[in-house]
């Protein structure tokens, strides 16, 4: 296609696709809420550092008010609970026959789909290493699964194109029929996620502490159970594997995926996750009600009980807020709701 790509949100995930897609070729256009990372990169490029890839790249970047025109192909990059305000904004750039494909981590479709339709949604799952350091630079730190689908799991010609422009980014890129399992999938991984926010610990090092793994296999089973219930069945990818966690996992099978999610997190520079870096470095809050709050939700709909699951939310907001110190026994304390 000959029209710009829209990257709408620049921070790690759309700073490091936006940047990837100049080195293939295609006009990128950047949209960003944070003033001085556009001005960042209106006058220097966005700078890419870490061991994948680095460069300066020059492109045009936009507040969202100050965006001009209709496009066709519109990545959504915000975080979780900035989704809704986002694609509200975007929606009047968005061409008739134009899609939005939704890189972010939760289940943000169903929101976009609301707002747009669900015919201009494009279903996506990222897992690689980032992260926004400052104005104008973003570090990628590691490779990881993305995948590409369509909602309603057929094979489309946008899908394709699609697929075949993140093949330039991530030579392991897939398209699939099952994206709503790899969205549930990150779903599994996130909580655990969460969980390992919890503390000052790196990933790798809570996922390999023999007190935290009954405590996180706990956690990803409401999840998974959640998902099994509405008949979702969780992809693999990067060395985990959500049935490892489902209703009939044995411990030798979960045992062996922490030990698979240790290996893959060892190997990446970025050895912890983006909430701790908001819970920790950046001081804000993260996308825990956007991207684990709903298995709540739809839990209570479906009868399952997540008692572990909205206490970790409870817990990560008294981190926000300054009421709970970053800490290995935090994850004890998760543990006491669920037993």
């Amino acid at each position: 296609m000959s029209q710009p790509i829209v990257i709408w949100g620049a921070g790690a995930i759309g700073g490091t696709l936006g940047a990837a897609f100049l080195r293939a070729g295609e006009e990128v256009i950047f949209v960003d809420t944070a003033k001085d990372h556009v001005d960042a990169i209106n006058a220097g490029g966005l700078r890419i550092a870490g061991p994948i890839f680095e460069g300066t790249f020059p492109a045009k970047a936009y507040m969202p008010a100050e965006l001009e025109g209709q496009y066709e192909r519109i990545y959504l990059c915000v975080k979780a609970h900035h989704t809704e305000a986002a694609t509200q904004a975007l929606v009047q750039h968005l061409s008739s026959d134009g899609y939005v494909v939704s890189a972010q981590n939760g289940l943000n479709e169903q929101v976009i789909a609301r707002i747009v339709g669900e015919h201009r949604v494009v279903g996506c799952f990222v897992n690689f290493g980032a992260d926004y350091l400052e104005p104008g630079l973003v570090h990628y730190s590691g490779h990881g699964a993305v995948v590409i689908g369509e909602l309603d799991g057929r094979f489309s010609d946008r899908a394709e194109e699609i697929y075949d422009l993140l093949k330039q980014f991530e030579p392991k890129a897939l398209i699939t029929n099952n994206i709503w399992g790899f969205l549930w999938g990150k779903m599994i991984y996130g909580a655990l996620l969460f969980g390992t926010a919890l503390t000052n610990d790196s990933i790798a090092d809570v996922l390999d502490n023999p007190v935290a793994r009954p405590i996180l296999r706990r956690l990803a089973l409401e999840v998974a159970t959640v998902a099994a219930i509405n008949n979702i069945t969780p992809e693999a990818f990067d060395g985990f594997n959500p049935s490892a966690f489902g209703p009939l996992a044995q411990q030798q099978e979960t045992d062996r995926s922490f030990d698979d999610m240790v290996a893959h997190n060892r190997r990446s520079l970025k050895s912890h996750s983006g909430i701790w870096r908001d819970l920790a470095v950046r001081k804000r809050k993260t996308e825990v009600d956007a991207q684990v709050l709903p298995v709540v939700a739809i839990g209570r709909d479906s009868r399952v009980a997540t008692p572990m699951v909205a206490r970790l939310v409870d817990m990560i907001h008294e981190i926000e807020e300054g009421q709970r110190p970053l800490d290995l026994a935090n994850l004890e304390e998760l543990g006491k709701a669920g037993a």
